[in-house]
This record gives structure tokens, C-alpha cells and sequence, in this order.
């Protein structure tokens, strides 16, 4: 998300970053960040945006679900077994995609494990975006604990595969795939 904010910075655009808990500094000037520390608040932060701005990239690795209840104080072993039940999180992209005007595009990203590109597909569609950015895990040194990645763009006019690179050129890729989609 960083690299995608500083290059969209670094080509002119004004650019708001809505950040999770992370210790990472911004290297390029004029980028609003919002730091956010639950879903709940990257919901908030990015709904209230999101009517001002010609673009979106939602890139955020949110947790689709969280905690019923919280324990106030620690939760001390009984027994074999502990129960949690869990209860959905906002879906910050569904949400962003019902809003989005004919101005706006609005990119995704997916990490699938396992059918990947009809489950990037399906999202495309359900959740109104236009272009998604895939990630599969099935490409091993990408990803996580990497500073490369390899990735596919989906869009309703079909599909575009990329070869491993380093993450500041795959942020390239990405910014030229969300300029075309926005002349």
C-alpha cells in the first residue's frame, strides 16, 4: 500500500493513505495518512473518503472476520477446548462499490489460494470493481516476507500476467494499469 500511495504521489496525484497499525514511514512528501487500528475504523476512514478522491486501491489485508465478544481481562485455560465465535467484518470493497460513481474506479486485490483466477473473477464482479490485482501463493518468494512479487491484473477485458519483479516496479505496473482505467 505504501509503495502504491508513493507512487501515485510521485506522479501528481494527491493522495490519502489510510494505514492499519504499522510502524512504516511515508518517503514521499504531500501524502494525507489516516492511521486506523481496527477494521471497523479503516471502514469509517475509508467510506468518509472515498466521495472525494477519482480512484481508490484497496490493498489492505483486512480480516473478513473478528472476535464475537472481547475478553476484558485474560482468558484462563479450562479444560481441552476454547470455543470463539466470530462475526463478520464490514466489507470495506462491497461497500466502496455500491458507492462508486461513473467518475470513480475502484481497484481490488486478491490473495487466493486456491482457484485463483475465477475466485478474483467472482469478486470483480460482486463487489463492482474495476480491475483486480491477484496474488497467489502458489508462487513461491512472493508475497509475504518478500520484497518481490508476481502478480495478475483482471478486469472485465480480460487478463494480464506479469513476471516476478520487485515490489516498487510491480506498484509501477499497477498505477499504469489504474491511469488507463481512468482516461
Amino acid at each position: 500500500g505504501f509503495a502504491l500511495a508513493e507512487e501515485c504521489a510521485r506522479r501528481g496525484a494527491q493522495v490519502t493513505l489510510i494505514a492499519g497499525p504499522v510502524s512504516r514511514a511515508l518517503t514521499t512528501p504531500g501524502i494525507h495518512r489516516i492511521d486506523v487500528e481496527s477494521c471497523e475504523e479503516m471502514y469509517q476512514a475509508a467510506t468518509q473518503a472515498f466521495p472525494q478522491h477519482d480512484a481508490a486501491i484497496l490493498c489492505a489485508a483486512v480480516a473478513d472476520f473478528r472476535p464475537e465478544t472481547v475478553a476484558a481481562e485474560k482468558i484462563k485455560r479450562v479444560g481441552d477446548e476454547l470455543l470463539l465465535r466470530l462475526k463478520p467484518n464490514p466489507d470495506i470493497a462491497a461497500a466502496l462499490g455500491r458507492m462508486k460513481q461513473p467518475r470513480q474506479v475502484l481497484v481490488g486485490f486478491a490473495l487466493e489460494t486456491n482457484d485463483e483466477e475465477q475466485n478474483a473473477q467472482k469478486k470483480l464482479a460482486k463487489k463492482n470493481l474495476d480491475f483486480i490485482v491477484l496474488n497467489s501463493l502458489r508462487n513461491a518468494g512472493t508475497c509475504f516476507r518478500s520484497d518481490e512479487n508476481q502478480i495478475s491484473i483482471i478486469s472485465s477485458a480480460g487478463q494480464r500476467d506479469y513476471p516476478r519483479k520487485p515490489k516498487s516496479a510491480v506498484a509501477s505496473d499497477i498505477i499504469d494499469a489504474l491511469a488507463e482505467a481512468m482516461k
